[in-house]
């Protein structure tokens, strides 16, 4: 029996499950939210890129990662001959984090309880799409990948394939982190999300099993 699912049931499945999540009211955030920002690019593609959740020009383009920080992602994406349509991004949480600061919203970190309740969409995502990479851009989707005990300094580049979540699963710097630096640090910071995507790429075209058989 065949359990390999056609190209139009993954559609079918992303597209359901992006429907629900619009309509979502889990959390405190589906109050302060103009939308609902899913994931989106290839959900047949076996890479997938995590980071933490959408910004103010994400909600106005209703795409996760536009703005500077997606433009910088574009970039590093291409010097690896990648395409944002041929990856899947998305975030740990759907809605942006934020809190009023006067008449304006001002963004803020997502609160754990927000994780945990969105919790369900990211799984569903990668139940959906079953990637064979996932790379976290950031701490916070890194801890929620890979737990809490998960330090981005001491372990980034490091590639696990326990998670449960895909073979290999690893984290680097979120551009939006990456484009705060100086401008020395920012051409490091620049060539380090390079280098972490190129090793994302190759692991695409590892054996899993023969990876483990090499720690020991």
């Amino acid at each position: 029996m065949n359990n390999i699912e056609s190209p139009i049931d993954v559609e079918t499945k992303i597209n359901q499950l992006k429907s629900e999540a619009k309509v979502c009211a889990s959390c405190g955030l589906s109050l302060t939210r103009k939308h609902v920002i899913f994931g989106n690019g290839d959900p047949h593609t076996k890479l997938m890129v995590v980071a933490e959740g959408p910004s103010a020009t994400d909600e106005n383009t209703q795409s996760p990662f536009t703005g500077p920080a997606g433009d910088l992602l574009d970039d590093v994406l291409a010097v690896n001959g990648l395409h944002r349509e041929e990856i899947w991004l998305t975030n740990i949480i759907k809605c942006r984090a934020a809190v009023w600061n006067g008449r304006q919203l001002k963004n803020r970190p997502p609160k754990a309880s927000e994780i945990k309740a969105c919790t369900k969409w990211l799984s569903g995502e990668i139940a959906i799409i079953m990637p064979h990479v996932i790379l976290c851009m950031g701490s916070p989707s890194a801890k929620t990948i890979m737990g809490k005990d998960f330090r981005l300094i001491e372990q980034r580049g490091t590639w696990f394939n326990n998670t449960g979540h895909a073979s290999f699963v690893s984290a680097t710097y979120n551009p939006a982190f990456v484009l705060r630096m100086e401008k020395k640090e920012f051409v490091q910071g620049r060539q380090i999300l390079i280098n972490d995507i190129a090793e994302a790429k190759q692991k695409l075209t590892e054996n899993p099993l023969a990876s483990q058989l090499t720690l020991f």
